[in-house]
């Protein structure tokens, strides 16, 4: 069975965009970018909420036309090439090759996993990520913390009562700036 990956960038105190929706501070450093290419060599699939998704839309389809970013340079064409998957109950469908799913989220997710092929890698949509969080249907989470402390936003989870026992598997800095920490998901 793929595994599901939860690939997220955070604040130090832990939001993944500002009180604004901003998400102008996570900062591409070289060894982060060359590190994201190596993610995505494993999996051949992304998996996004419906707002992420168009946020991903607007720009990435043609942002090695616009930016002279070297990460942007690299990774237009791959997320133009990879598998994209959506999840969403008011779209019926989505440009640029994506799929559609969402209809029964437990039961579509589930079928998604069970496919052959290689990982899938959910970079977006905080709704989404909690929703499957909550079915326990992410296997690992893959949590880069930027330096820099946001002082409010969407958190990278909503608080609830519930604890989420993980294991951590690997961490590692990032141009001696970002923190990855990867974790799996324990059993309770």
């Amino acid at each position: 069975m793929r595994k599901i990956i939860h690939l997220v960038h955070q604040s130090v105190d832990g939001y993944i965009e500002g009180p604004k929706g901003e998400f102008d501070w996570p900062r591409m450093t070289p060894e982060l970018s060359e590190f994201g290419r190596t993610v995505n060599d494993g999996v051949d699939t992304f998996l996004y909420g419906r707002v992420v998704w168009e946020m991903m839309a607007a720009y990435w389809p043609t942002a090695d036309s616009v930016s002279t970013d070297p990460h942007n340079l690299r990774f237009a064409p791959v997320w133009r090439a990879m598998r994209k998957v959506v999840v969403s109950t008011t779209l019926e469908r989505a440009e640029w090759g994506a799929e559609v799913i969402g209809k029964n989220l437990a039961e579509d997710i589930t079928t998604l996993k069970n496919e052959p092929g290689k990982d899938i890698l959910l970079t977006g949509g905080a709704e989404l990520a909690n929703a499957l969080t909550d079915l326990g249907l992410i296997d690992e989470y893959m949590i880069f913390v930027h330096p820099v402390v946001l002082g409010g936003g969407r958190p990278v989870f909503r608080p609830d009562e519930r604890r989420r026992p993980l294991n951590l598997i690997d961490s590692r800095i990032f141009d001696a700036r970002t923190v990855m920490l990867r974790y799996e998901r324990a059993e309770d």
